[in-house]
């Protein structure tokens, strides 16, 4: 597997992320661990996960992601071949919706003791706390890099103008920085006035900012739950336009003239704009079919096509 560098930390990830959101819930013990065996086997090494997945499934309550990662890690005995990340600020439980300090440190030490590790190699702030401010959780981040407990900060969910905010209070304080940002993203665009909150999906203003910083993009809920592929599951409301009909159309005429599936042509866009696309699977079949966009280019003409669709 391919890899590129992460921001300005001068470390290389793969440029394809396993998002292990339902890794110990939806995917047994078992299964979860096909999996990360079948994502390293191929030479993954960069692992997504969070303090709250998957709580929304019933009979979990989260952490589940981090616990099984930590067993999984501890059996093959490669704690220093991957590089794990993990996430605080959505609630879950007890736990609420914020960024306090307090938050951010006792999360750490919970997520460190389910994985099984003393450092996190990437720690996000998985949401913007506009009640509490960007100076007390920057701080608060800062002293766990200083600790030794977190190797690299990222942001997830945040609109450009705060993360250069962030920059130049961290600048100013002579603090760890963002290094990337982890947003919803997709090959089809968002319709106007619409939003998936409280996600944040990327815009023109985030994708200008972020090739200005030298910011990583990370990229999550690629291929929509199956959407491109899927006959039963139709596109969210909020990507349906006739604008994107034509991109769909581009799209699969593309995966027709390569042999490639729609979903392998996403993860390949993406790939190409060097952004690091987060890819899950229920299934070994899928994690495949998502590791067979890396055996394949897309022409600069398919390129152009791609990225000028139902811009008419």
């Amino acid at each position: 597997m391919k890899s590129q560098q992460l921001g300005q930390t001068g470390v290389e990830v793969s440029s394809l992320c396993f998002g292990a959101m339902y890794i110990g819930t939806r995917n047994d013990e078992a299964s979860s661990f096909r999996l990360l065996d079948q994502y390293v086997d191929a030479g993954g090494r960069f692992i997504d996960s969070a303090n709250i997945y998957a709580h929304w499934i019933k009979g979990f309550r989260g952490g589940e992601s981090e616990a099984v990662i930590g067993r999984w890690m501890k059996q093959r005995g490669n704690r220093s071949q991957v590089f794990i990340t993990s996430k605080v600020g959505f609630g879950y439980g007890d736990i609420p919706k914020r960024l306090r300090a307090s938050d951010i440190e006792e999360e750490c030490n919970k997520s460190l003791r389910r994985f099984d590790t003393d450092v996190i190699d990437l720690y996000y702030t998985h949401v913007d706390d506009r009640e509490t401010p960007l100076e007390e959780s920057l701080e608060a981040f800062n002293r766990l890099v200083q600790a030794g407990k977190v190797r690299f900060i990222g942001a997830s969910n945040y609109l450009a103008w705060r993360l250069e905010q962030a920059k130049w209070i961290s600048e100013t304080n002579k603090w760890a920085q963002f290094c990337c940002i982890q947003q919803h993203y997709t090959y089809l665009r968002l319709r106007p006035g619409m939003n998936v909150e409280p996600q944040i999906m990327v815009n023109d203003d985030l994708l200008d900012y972020v090739g200005s910083r030298d910011l990583t993009l990370l990229a999550y809920s690629v291929l929509q739950s199956g959407s491109y592929t899927r006959a039963d599951r139709p596109f969210r409301v909020e990507l349906q336009s006739a604008d994107n009909e034509q991109r769909l159309a581009t799209l699969r005429a593309i995966a027709g003239e390569i042999g490639a599936t729609p979903n392998q042509v996403v993860l390949r866009w993406m790939l190409q704009r060097s952004i690091i696309p987060l890819i899950a699977a229920s299934t070994e079949a899928q994690m495949q079919e998502n590791l067979d966009a890396l055996k394949f280019d897309l022409s600069d003409d398919q390129m152009q096509r791609l990225n000028t669709a139902g811009t008419n």
